[in-house]
């Protein structure tokens, strides 16, 4: 059975990435036609009705004031702007250098959980952190060609999502995921419409266009719903790897539908962030069973 919940975990973890990765290749595909601003807003839209729909069927509904807790806005703030950073970027960088880049996030999470919430990084996790953001630096390439302004939003974007899974940390338990993402999309979708006349204003949505963002928008609500299911079937350290196959759907798309094929550098930067990635989880799941050997140890002796 435990061995059933991690196959069932690896699979909703490998369909997770691929919606990603599906998603953000639909949004690459119109951002030629639209300004980052509309893109968010429609997109934003139809994401946010799905997601009340199914927070109203499973009563995850709160009163507005919930919102207002600080650790919430600041979540929702943050995923408002790694949305933008990274639909900005995705039209001005090959998908599989921003999606290759955004890998470097389990690596910044831990960052993150070290500075400001004080868990204990021992110095294998700090070299695999130090390692990965070099893979990085690889994959931006500092110099003229390399180190352009959308590679450097997708950074920031990195910056800001590992902010928000840390502020989801903090958030209580009496708070529903689903309300959590509803309140999260409405905002990311309000932002997007207060942008789009600084961004250039509203432009024609051709049927085109519009069937791209509907179709990027359940597959974002789908990619939501399997990695939640991925998190809760198996466990972490077996399922999170897998979170590395959405570069294998990033790959794979950038050379077919966008001609995007990565060079040698792009591929070595991306092997370094992913070797640390995997360490890191490793470590992780090592200490995570240390903790528990032992708590088993102690406990008969309380």
């Amino acid at each position: 059975m435990h061995s059933s919940a991690n196959i069932r975990g690896i699979v909703f973890m490998t369909l997770a990435m691929a919606g990603f990765s599906c998603n953000d290749a639909l949004v690459k595909s119109v951002t030629g036609a639209m300004n980052t601003g509309q893109i968010m807003f429609i997109r934003g839209l139809m994401t946010t009705l799905m997601i009340f729909v199914l927070a109203y069927r499973f009563g995850a509904l709160r009163p507005v004031r919930t919102v207002f807790r600080p650790v919430i806005m600041l979540r929702i703030a943050m995923e408002a702007l790694a949305s933008l950073t990274y639909i900005s970027a995705l039209g001005h960088i090959p998908l599989a250098n921003a999606s290759a880049i955004m890998q470097a996030l389990p690596l910044a999470v831990t960052l993150g959980a070290a500075l400001f919430l004080s868990e204990p990084v021992g110095w294998r996790r700090w070299t695999a952190i130090v390692v990965g953001f070099v893979g990085v630096l690889i994959v931006l390439r500092p110099g003229p060609e390399g180190f352009t302004p959308a590679a450097l939003t997708v950074v920031a974007c990195v910056f800001f999502t590992a902010t928000r899974d840390l502020c989801t940390r903090r958030i209580g338990s009496d708070v529903p995921s689903l309300f959590i993402t509803v309140t999260t999309a409405s905002v990311t979708t309000l932002v997007g419409a207060a942008l789009i006349v600084p961004f250039g204003g509203w432009q024609p949505v051709s049927m085109i266009s519009f069937s791209h963002l509907a179709g990027a928008s359940v597959l974002l609500m789908l990619g939501y719903q399997t990695i939640v299911l991925a998190m809760r079937d198996g466990d972490i350290s077996v399922v999170a790897p897998f979170r590395y196959t959405g570069l294998l759907w990033a790959i794979t798309i950038g050379i077919v539908f966008f001609s995007e094929a990565p060079d040698r550098w792009m591929l070595v930067g991306v092997a370094i962030i992913v070797g640390s990635g995997l360490y890191t989880f490793y470590r992780e799941s090592l200490r995570g069973r240390q903790a528990v050997a032992q708590r088993s140890v102690a406990g008969p002796l309380e």
